[in-house]
Formats: structure tokens, C-alpha cells, sequence
């Protein structure tokens, strides 16, 4: 069986409000790595299965399969990202994801401080709004190194990259705040709504 290759989606972000092309040129070029470096491991996984040398036994093949994980959450969450933002931002939140924020968080400005603070954390990571499609609530989240902390079954609805490499061309470490602020300002409203409303996960596609 052939391995299917993911193909880096290309992004047309120019001219965001805060965040510079120079930061963009960057930050793509490193999805563009966790891309590549997500199909690289999958063949060689693969290889390794064929060859019968899967095995939780083998030093090589478990830390490849561990790996995998942090390359594929960080071509992942990239996309969701790099999808959820529009130049100056774009729409407004729909009526029923506003009414769903407000079910989970009693307004919309608590749910936007709560999401702001988890942004805010030291270290870095990302903070992300998840949908649990069994209850039905809405839930702030930090992941920390893309695969830790995410939980199993929620669906992304808003993604916002905290690692140092998204802001540090732009603000000092310190200003971490002023480029959540930028972040805000370019939120592609009818992304999230979509992300939110859909019976399933939905991230842009190649």
C-alpha cells in the first residue's frame, strides 16, 4: 500500500495587521518543515512495518512513532492557525457560536479573557478553543509541544500559536500581549464559525 505524502497548503496572508510579511515568510517555511518532515517519518515507519521491524521492543521504531506525533501536531495546528486568520480579519462571530460561547462561558468577553490568559502562560505552546461534540461545551486549552495536553475527541474550533517564532520578529518577548491583541485583529470569524457549526473537524485542505 502506498503511502499518501501531505501537501503544505499554500497560504495567502499578506498583509496582516501586526504581524509582518517577514514573520509569515518565516513561520510558513517552518510548517512547510513539519510537513515534510511528517511524510519523511511516515515512510519510514512504514518501511519498518513492511520489514517487520515494528515492535515496541525496538529503541528506533518507538522513538520515530513518538516522534511522528510532534511533527504531525505541528503541521496540524499550523494549519488551523494559518486558517483561521484573514488581513484585518474577516466576518463576525455567527449568532450560534456566540449563543454556544455564552452557554459555556456566560459572555463572550469572558470566554476572550479566558482564552487570552491561556495565551498568556509561560512557556510556550498554544491555546486553542475546543468543541466537545458530546456535551456540547466549549473549552480553552493550552497544548503544549502540539501533542500534549490536547483532548482525545475535541474539536478545534480557534488556534493561536504562542511559540516565540510567531511574534519574535515583530515584539520583544516581553510584548507577548500586544501580538495576542494582532492575533485578534485578523481573525477570520467565518472560519471559526464554520469550524464550530460543522459535525466534524474541519481545517483547510491542500
Amino acid at each position: 500500500m502506498e503511502q499518501r505524502s501531505y501537501k503544505a497548503i499554500s497560504f495567502h496572508l499578506s498583509g496582516l495587521n501586526g504581524i509582518s510579511d517577514r514573520t509569515l515568510e518565516m513561520h510558513l517555511g517552518l510548517y512547510e518543515g513539519y510537513v515534510t518532515n511528517t511524510n519523511l517519518l511516515s515512510e519510514q515507519l512504514m518501511e519498518m512495518t513492511h520489514n517487520k521491524k515494528a515492535s515496541g521492543t525496538n529503541p528506533a521504531y518507538s522513538e520515530l512513532k513518538r516522534h511522528l506525533g510532534f511533527e504531525y501536531g505541528g503541521m496540524v495546528l499550523h494549519e488551523y492557525y494559518f486558517g483561521n486568520l484573514a488581513p484585518k480579519g474577516r466576518g463576525s462571530p455567527s449568532a450560534e457560536f456566540k449563543r454556544a460561547l455564552q452557554e459555556s462561558f456566560g459572555t463572550f468577553d469572558v470566554w476572550k479573557t479566558d482564552f487570552v490568559a491561556v495565551g498568556s502562560m509561560r512557556g510556550v505552546g498554544w491555546s486553542v478553543l475546543y468543541h466537545d461534540p458530546v456535551a456540547g461545551q466549549l473549552s480553552n486549552h493550552w497544548i503544549e509541544l502540539h501533542q500534549q495536553g490536547v483532548p482525545s475527541g475535541f474539536k478545534p474550533v480557534l488556534v493561536m500559536d504562542v511559540w516565540e517564532h510567531a511574534y519574535l520578529l515583530d515584539y520583544k518577548p516581553s510584548e507577548r500581549g500586544k501580538y495576542i491583541e494582532a492575533f485578534f485583529s485578523n481573525i477570520d470569524w467565518d472560519v471559526v464559525s464554520q469550524c464550530f457549526s460543522s459535525n466534524a473537524a474541519v481545517r483547510p485542505a491542500a
